[in-house]
């Protein structure tokens, strides 16, 4: 446990499975209490359960981050509970990997209103209070399809490329206060999220989502002084 982190606040986005549960369980490790939100309250209430045997306050608050509204009362809901967000996780996101004239409107909508709007709203309502302390980090899970493209990735590539742009310029605003902005890019991960990439492969040799947790923990527990700013993950072999 950093003592660093103990009794800080976490709100992690998209938490109810997969990398935002195993990012919710490493930070609660770390010494902090957790807000976890997801669409889904049975996942999330789970998670939260998890926390509190780890011996931090937990608090599950249902949101659909491409709602401004739903957005508005996770904060507000997590700073009557907790005195301080410290730490922001935009992990919520969704993907549809189809080529283009496959793509439905509301396939490219649905992406974008989540992975990039989402992000924004979910930035834009915790920043006050962390200026305010002039202390934060802000982790912005993204993906290595915002930076390589690949068949079939169109629009999630697209989404990825957005928050990566939205991260290196809010970085640049926020850094006079002290605010942090960490984005991670995975590569393949041995999850739920697009089981049709691990098919028929060794997924052992694969990051799995407690990876991509322990980079995000790495990360913040740097020193104040430092950032490190954008993050790749790999498999080490790409034969794998």
């Amino acid at each position: 446990m950093n003592t660093e982190q103990q009794g800080k606040t976490a709100l992690v986005t998209g938490a109810g499975k997969g990398i935002g549960r195993a990012i919710a369980l490493a930070l609660a490790k770390q010494g902090m209490d957790v807000v976890v939100a997801a669409r889904t309250q049975t996942d999330i209430d789970k998670v939260a359960a998890e926390i509190t045997k780890l011996g931090r306050k937990a608090l599950a608050i249902q949101c659909d981050v491409s709602k401004e509204q739903d957005v508005q009362n996770l904060i507000s809901g997590a700073l009557k509970v907790f005195p301080t967000i410290d730490v922001l996780v935009n992990n919520a996101g969704i993907g549809v990997f189809k080529p283009v004239d496959e793509m439905s409107s509301a396939d490219f909508d649905s992406m974008w209103e989540t992975n990039v709007r989402g992000t924004f709203l979910a930035t834009k309502a915790a920043l006050p209070t962390m200026k305010k302390q002039k202390s934060g980090d802000i982790i912005n899970i993204a993906s290595l399809a915002g930076r390589n493209s690949f068949k079939g990735g169109t629009g999630y590539s697209t989404t990825k490329w957005a928050m990566i742009g939205f991260a290196r310029s809010l970085m640049l605003e926020v850094r006079d206060f002290n605010i942090r902005v960490i984005t991670i890019c995975p590569g393949s991960v041995d999850t739920e999220f697009h089981p049709e990439s691990n098919k028929n492969k060794d997924t052992s040799r694969v990051p799995k989502a407690d990876d991509i947790a322990q980079v995000v923990v790495n990360a913040i527990t740097m020193p104040r002084y430092v950032m490190v700013s954008e993050i790749d993950i790999r498999p080490t072999n790409p034969n794998w």
